[in-house]
């Protein structure tokens, strides 16, 4: 078992139970108690749980010294993710913080990136009489009209949704922004042929590509399809994704680009042995802007990035669910917030 699942296994326990302890969750399993210790941790550290000796607790929503509502549990909202260990960690401490903030009880669901589970916690959540929902659909914005028949006000998170949807209202990271910035940075350091590698499988990637586009006509520097590359994930098809890695460096190695901005972090990384074997050296030959800054900062050669404000979406998002559910007849809101650029060695 992968840690992701026993993470989202530990997780599920805790939300049918309260709590769990290590040693008989370990025999379940089949994995050894420092396993599980270890997995506890690394929940805690997101504010995800709460350690206890031999185990683990749900975190309690209220911060230190808030004293009890004096008229009973305040509002309950459910947030349902698609992971719980790349990027929506801090959307999901943000959240938490903000409705400790407002005394609201915030329940977690992860869908694991597949539509029958997130429906299924869904459902959960709604039988056990949430006052609103926070939700970042694995779907793309044509199969989010679900969501107007739950009865209860909803917010996408880091998810844009078409005007047919109705009563959705939606907290987003300005993606092409993020895109622009990384652009210009890499032309202000001399750069000239700047290229654009994406997941294929990112629900944020066309917003990158727009960003990146933009950046480059603003500044009169070509966008040929050269320079533009899209690569599957390590799991969808390791073969594939090896052809397309080498594609790449080679194209670094035949001098059609000098820069690169790399959707996402992990793929950033996994340049840098392969431009080395070929003797390509970073900044040198290819300065290198990363996009999520989840561990950017951890490669060899410190990665440039940009930052999407992860931990400022999940508070503005709860914050927006708390104004409607205070005021249903108030307008909807659609609020975009800006990333920022964080310099390190990989650009120069």
């Amino acid at each position: 078992m992968h840690a992701e699942d026993r993470h989202q296994a530990i997780l599920r326990r805790l939300r049918e139970r309260g709590s769990l302890r290590v040693t008989d969750f370990a025999e379940e399993l089949r994995v050894s108690a420092v396993t599980v210790r270890r997995d506890v941790e690394a929940l805690a550290e997101r504010g995800l749980v709460a350690r206890v000796h031999g185990g683990a607790l749900l975190p309690d929503p209220a911060p230190p010294g808030r004293a009890p509502r004096p008229d009973g549990p305040g509002p309950v909202f459910g947030l349902v993710v698609p992971a719980a260990d790349y990027y929506y960690p801090e959307v999901i401490r943000g959240a938490r913080e903000a409705a400790a903030a407002r005394g609201i009880r915030l329940v977690l669901g992860i869908s694991q990136y597949r539509a029958d589970e997130e429906r299924a916690q869904v459902r959960q959540l709604l039988s056990h009489g949430i006052d609103g929902l926070l939700i970042a659909p694995c779907g793309p914005p044509g199969d989010q009209d679900w969501l107007a028949a739950l009865g209860v006000p909803f917010v996408l998170v880091e998810r844009r949704s078409g005007d047919d949807v109705p009563g959705a209202e939606q907290v987003v990271t300005d993606h092409a922004h993020g895109a622009r910035l990384a652009v210009r940075h890499l032309a202000r350091s001399g750069r000239e042929r700047i290229g654009l590698l994406v997941r294929s499988d990112s629900p944020h990637s066309a917003l990158v590509k727009e960003g990146y586009l933009d950046g480059l006509a603003s500044l009169g520097l070509p966008a040929p399809r050269s320079l533009l590359f899209t690569i599957t994930a390590p799991e969808a098809d390791p073969l594939r994704r090896d052809a397309q890695l080498d594609e790449f460096t080679g194209a670094v190695g035949d001098g059609l680009l000098d820069a690169v901005l790399v959707h996402n972090d992990h793929d950033a990384i996994v340049l840098r042995p392969r431009l080395r074997t070929r003797g390509l050296s970073v900044p040198g030959d290819l300065a290198i802007v990363a996009y999520d800054d989840e561990v950017a900062a951890l490669a060899d050669i410190p990665l440039t990035a940009v930052a999407p404000p992860k931990r400022a979406v999940g508070v503005a998002a709860v914050d927006l669910l708390a104004l409607r559910v205070a005021d249903p007849g108030r307008a909807r809101h659609r609020l975009s917030i800006l990333p920022e650029l964080r310099q390190r060695a990989s650009s120069g």
